[in-house]
């Protein structure tokens, strides 16, 4: 199975504090952040490698084509996904504030166009913007079915149909689907018996975890070989004009440190009308 697997990188969560406003409120300043994988697309490339190998005896199966948006650092995210075991990756110079989900969309149709993969497999969102919009739009453009959410994913016959099981707020949302499709997956996706491909035994259980597997050193020493197409966001005839823009951010207001204590629930509704105001 060709398994295509958008990624991105985000400044990572854990510094979220430090995240400021630009004067005027006109952007978010990231300045001095480091970087990290979306942990959403660690997860789709932990799945793309269970759909696409051979679980018992370590024998892979297909292809799993990595494909990231960004400045020339964005290589670095690649590298990581290649080193996890993805076999190759493209990189689509651009810059971050000329993108949008409209704009990666349209890019990744082009890609699409081109290698044919039989899946388009990814994080439902991303930790920065958190819109979940890429994959939807993507499924549109291209025309193809769209399972959102996946908390688990089958195939016995290589991605040309797919049973998916969708998180909702009820439980699971059981799906069957032909492919090609676009599939988007959260965090579910990589319990131990998640993901099914019909070759991997079944009783086959991967080890409970809250990221993807580890690169390996010997996987780190041959990503350094694998190779990254590198490509203008115009090669793909696509213009780097977001769709839309944001007029103004600001900061939470800070915590006043204080609390006060209500003798009764009817009292503690009085209060949240008339003073807090949110009901």
């Amino acid at each position: 199975m060709k398994i295509l697997v958008p990624c991105k990188r985000v400044s990572d969560p854990d510094n979220a504090n430090k995240v400021k406003i630009a004067e005027g409120g006109t952007a978010v300043v990231a300045d001095g952040l480091e970087f990290k994988p979306n942990p959403f697309d660690d997860w789709g490339v932990e799945a793309a490698l269970r759909l696409n190998e051979n679980a018992s005896t370590n024998e892979s199966l297909g292809e799993i084509i990595v494909v990231s948006f960004g400045p020339a650092e964005a290589t670095q995210t690649i590298r990581q996904f290649l080193a996890m075991g993805a076999d190759r990756g493209v990189l689509v110079k651009s810059e971050d504030a000329t993108l949008d989900s409209y704009v990666v969309a349209k890019g990744l149709k082009a890609i699409v166009d081109k290698e044919q993969p039989d899946l388009v497999l990814m994080g439902k969102q991303s930790a920065d913007g958190e819109s979940g919009a890429v994959g939807a739009i993507l499924a549109e453009l291209l025309g193809w079915p769209l399972a959102f959410s996946a908390a688990t994913l089958k195939t016995s016959d290589g991605g040309k149909t797919l049973e998916v099981g969708r998180e909702v707020d009820g439980g699971i949302l059981n799906l069957s689907i032909d492919g090609p499709a676009v599939v988007t997956v959260g965090d579910r996706i990589i319990a131990p018996g998640a993901v099914k491909n019909g070759v991997t035994p079944d009783d086959h259980a991967y080890p409970e975890s809250d990221s993807g597997r580890y690169a390996s050193l010997k996987g780190i020493m041959k990503a350094k070989k694998k190779p990254i197409e590198e490509m203008e966001l115009s090669a793909l005839g696509v213009e780097a004009a977001p769709t839309g823009d944001y007029s103004d951010f600001t900061m939470p207001p800070a915590r006043s440190g204080t609390a006060t204590f209500v003798e009764s629930v009817q009292e503690l509704v009085e209060k949240l009308q008339t003073e807090a105001k949110v009901l």
